[in-house]
């Protein structure tokens, strides 16, 4: 699962990667992607109500995923277990043991987060932990909030992951009606939200999260690179 940088967004409107209108396009940007929105990068601070700006929380975030993608998740926290809806309940998910997760698992780690900035469910790369082909890190976060809310719409929330998402994680984050999608590092052979698709910034789909790509790049891809080694 090779990644690299992308270049950095120039200014403008990103074109859509599957866009049939356009003849040229572009490496995917760190921009919204809601409908007729032109809104700021990712290298560009935001400042909110709360003080706290877009960029630093984001940054703030991608940590928290970074923490899951190296020591994988905790039995307990929220939208982890297989019980009952809610924190705690049911049977804790598989316990990872500290400092590494399954030795075949790509580290790649997903947060969702609810619309207040609660952490509703986390992901961890568990193919070969399951033996299930789908049970990709914001997939697993996706079915773990939606268990813990009790429903799939997922209206704004932001997922938050590692890497670039693939076509498969791009088109349920668009299904579930996810608002914004937060990723680290590129990923140029199957990344969906730019590199090789725009699944999440198509104008044909009926839902356009805003994309944020490259949040602490060096800090993701580092860790995807020793993985690789």
């Amino acid at each position: 699962m090779p990644f690299s940088a992308a270049a950095p967004f120039s200014g403008g409107e990103p074109a859509d990667v599957t866009d049939p209108a356009l003849e040229t396009v572009r490496a995917g940007q760190p921009t919204p992607g809601a409908v007729g929105r032109v809104g700021p990068g990712a290298d560009e601070d935001l400042a909110d109500p709360a003080g706290s700006g877009r960029r630093q929380r984001h940054e703030l975030w991608m940590r928290r995923a970074l923490e899951i993608a190296v020591t994988g998740p905790d039995a307990g926290v929220p939208g982890l277990d297989a019980g009952v809806p809610g924190p705690g309940a049911g049977v804790p998910g598989p316990v990872l043991d500290s400092g590494s997760g399954p030795a075949d698992d790509v580290p790649v780690g997903a947060v969702l987060y609810g619309p207040d900035g609660t952490e509703l469910a986390i992901g961890r790369n568990e193919r070969e932990l399951t033996g299930d082909p789908t049970a990709h890190a914001e997939v697993l976060a996706l079915r773990r909030a939606a268990h813990r809310l009790g429903r799939w719409r997922l209206d704004g929330c932001t997922l938050v992951v590692t890497l670039e998402p693939c076509t498969m994680c791009a088109g349920a984050l668009v299904l579930a009606r996810v608002s914004t999608v937060v990723f680290g590092a590129w990923e140029p052979k199957t990344g969906a939200a730019g590199s090789l698709w725009d699944v999440l910034r198509d104008r044909r789909l009926n839902h356009r999260p805003e994309v944020y790509g490259g949040i602490l790049e060096p800090e993701t891809a580092a860790i995807l690179r020793a993985f690789f080694r």
